[in-house]
Order: C-alpha cells, then sequence, then structure tokens
C-alpha cells in the first residue's frame, strides 16, 4: 500500500490523465445505457402502464397494436375460456393532431372500454377519464388542461374529436409517439373523424384480467389453446417481444462490448508501460529484499485505486444528465447499471493487470548487479 500510494503522489499527472480518461469512458457507458432504456421504453411504455395483466392480439398482427385487430368470432371465443375475470376492448391509432390549436404533429391513441383492463395506471398527476371527451396523456409530452383534437382529411368535416387531457401518466408512449389513453366513444369518435365510412371499428387487442383462483401464466395457456388466432402474452412479454426492441438491445450491446473492453484494454496497457518504464527500480528493489509479492500487490492497489476514481468521475459526472429529456426520451439515473459496470470494469482491470505483474513476477534480483531489467 505504502509503494502504490507513494507511487500515486510522485507521478499525480499520469494518473490523473488515465483516472479523467476512464471516467469519461465510464460516463458514456451511463449515458448510452441511459439512452438505451428510455428509447425501449418511448417504444412500449403504454404497453406497460395499461392495466390487463394479458393482453391477446391476433396472431396475424405480430404482437403490435398497430398491425393486430381482434374479429368478433375471435373475440365470442377468447371470452368463452375458464378463468377470465375482465375483458376490454384495446385499440391504437395514430393520428394526425393539433395540441391547443397549434402546428399539426401526430400523437398515438390508445382507447379502453374497461379502466382495470386496458386503462392507464400509475399517474403521476390528474385523475383517470370520468366521461367523454377527457384523456390521459404521456408525461413527457403534454400538460393537464391541454386541448387535443384530430385533424380530419376532410377540410369540410362538421365532426370533431376533441379530448381535453386531464390526467398524466410517465413512461407511456407507444413507438416514441406523444400517447394519450382515452374511452373507448373518443377512440372510437377519432377513428371516424379520420375515416367516416368505417362501419365498426374493431379493437387491436383484448385486455384480459383473470378472475379469482387462475393465475396470469394459467390464463395464458388457457386462450393460446383456445383458438390458433389469439397470441396471448403477460403484460411484460408484450412490451418486450414488441418488433424492434430485441433489435435495439442487441445494438446496444454491441457499443456495451466495445466499451467495456476499451477500459481493460487502455488500464493494462497503461500499467505495463509503467513497470517497463521502471523495471530498473523493481528490480533494485527485489534485490534489497521486497518479495514479488509486494509489488504486485501494490500494482493492483493502483490499479484498483485508478479504475474506482475512474468509476466516481463517470458517475458524478452522469448524475447532472439524469432526468434530462433527449428528443423526447427521459434519460434516469439506474444505481443497478452503476453497481453492475462498477463491479465489471473493476474486474476487468484488475484481470488485465495480469499481464503487467507477471512481468513484476519474471524480475531476477541478480540483474541488479548487471544494471539489466525485466525479462
Amino acid at each position: 500500500m505504502f509503494l502504490a500510494l507513494r507511487e500515486l503522489r510522485r507521478a499525480k499527472a499520469r494518473f490523473s490523465l488515465l483516472i479523467s480518461a476512464i471516467g469519461l469512458l465510464v460516463f458514456l457507458i451511463l449515458f448510452q445505457q441511459a439512452l438505451r432504456d428510455g428509447l425501449i421504453t418511448s417504444f412500449i411504455g403504454g404497453i406497460r402502464t395499461q392495466s390487463a395483466p394479458v393482453l391477446v392480439y391476433s396472431v396475424d398482427g405480430q404482437r403490435t397494436l398497430q398491425g393486430s385487430v381482434i374479429t368478433p368470432a375471435l373475440e365470442a371465443v377468447v371470452t368463452q375460456v375458464d378463468g377470465i375475470g375482465v375483458v376490454g376492448h384495446l385499440g391504437q391509432r395514430t393520428f394526425t393532431v393539433r395540441i391547443d390549436g397549434g402546428a399539426q404533429t401526430d400523437a398515438a391513441y390508445i382507447g379502453y372500454d374497461e379502466p382495470t383492463a386496458g386503462g392507464p395506471e400509475g399517474l403521476s398527476s390528474g385523475r383517470l377519464p370520468e366521461g367523454d371527451g377527457e384523456a390521459v396523456g404521456s408525461a413527457v409530452d403534454f400538460s393537464l388542461g391541454q386541448t387535443v383534437q384530430v385533424v380530419s382529411a376532410d377540410a369540410g368535416a362538421t365532426t370533431e374529436a376533441r379530448v381535453t387531457v386531464v390526467g398524466l401518466v410517465p413512461d407511456a408512449q407507444i413507438q416514441v409517439t406523444p400517447t394519450l389513453f382515452m374511452r373507448w366513444a373518443d377512440y372510437e369518435a377519432a377513428v371516424r373523424v379520420t375515416n367516416p365510412d368505417v362501419t365498426a371499428v374493431l379493437p387491436s387487442a383484448l385486455g384480459v384480467r383473470p378472475a379469482s383462483g387462475t393465475t396470469v401464466a394459467q390464463l395464458v395457456d388457457r386462450i393460446n389453446a383456445a383458438s390458433d388466432d389469439a397470441d396471448a402474452l403477460e403484460r411484460n412479454d408484450a412490451a418486450d417481444e414488441s418488433p424492434g426492441v430485441s433489435s435495439v438491445r442487441q445494438s446496444f450491446q454491441i457499443i456495451f462490448l466495445l466499451y467495456g473492453l476499451v477500459v481493460p484494454l487502455v488500464t493494462g496497457l497503461f500499467f505495463l508501460i509503467i513497470t517497463f518504464q521502471k523495471s530498473a527500480s523493481l528490480t533494485l528493489l527485489r534485490a534489497i529484499g521486497a518479495r514479488s509479492s509486494t509489488l504486485v500487490r501494490a500494482l493492483l492497489v493502483q490499479v484498483a485505486i485508478v479504475v474506482g476514481g475512474g468509476l466516481v468521475v463517470g458517475t458524478v459526472l452522469y448524475l447532472p444528465l439524469s432526468g434530462a429529456q433527449v428528443g423526447g426520451l427521459t434519460l434516469r439515473f439506474d444505481g443497478g447499471a452503476v453497481v453492475l459496470w462498477s463491479t465489471v470494469l473493476m474486474a476487468l482491470g484488475l484481470a488485465s493487470a495480469l499481464v503487467a505483474a507477471r512481468r513484476v513476477l519474471a524480475i531476477d534480483p541478480l540483474e541488479a548487479t548487471v544494471g539489466g531489467g525485466a525479462r
């Protein structure tokens, strides 16, 4: 410990630069992780925040609300499954809207007719819709009291679909689009404004809540066994298996892998170079009786201090960005991610120092008599 700290004090600039470099890499890792989580949440947050424990899609819908359509025949089969407590319609479409009469923008509408089987959960402010013309909006996109109106393709249309935001729910976007939850009647009105000739507005999925004595997993199995056209999923599975989510995760995993390799490579190369540079000093220390194990411990202590310092610097750099908005995505501080990356990077950093430790162990104290160094 004494040798490690003594060298750190003598070469403050050198070790400070390495700590700063590792801190920047740690910051980038945490930022990318928060960006990934925010992006995934913006893709499927609306599915996670709706209240139905089970979602039933049509098989042809490929597990997306946008592509799924539940026919009356399929709905009749599902509702007859044993163990169902509540069944609700769940519809989703994207419309061109005006917020408070402003410029046109897109918004995803999610309609439901059973608050406990499709309505939003976990409101951060306001209340659930209690009548027609009211909606709950994604907190990052809307404010209480805002009015949202669907823009009709027919300029002369007399029917309008207008809702007022009475509640806000965090992390409720779907397909990275501002999202509104509303009662089925308002959802139907929005569909008819954009398509007046529609004869019936079919649900995109069914929200199902199991009856007492039936588990969610049992209900999923029963519904899938009842019809080959039904694709029932637990809520979290429906979110995680949405198209695009796995691709986003895989892309970021490659980025994390590259970052994870850079830290040990930089650390290992740095300490290997340092070991070569001070080979004469290490040889002399061995010659006067210093044990190899003592020198290796000093090296590992330095690695732990440098990597640990970089982890602290990176975490401190990231803290001010927690809760920030990046293009509609919310960045959040994830303590679990910090612990995970701290453990992984510390382990990789110490492992990378083994090459330098091997050089230390290879030192022959007799070489001090001829001016040699580590082999």
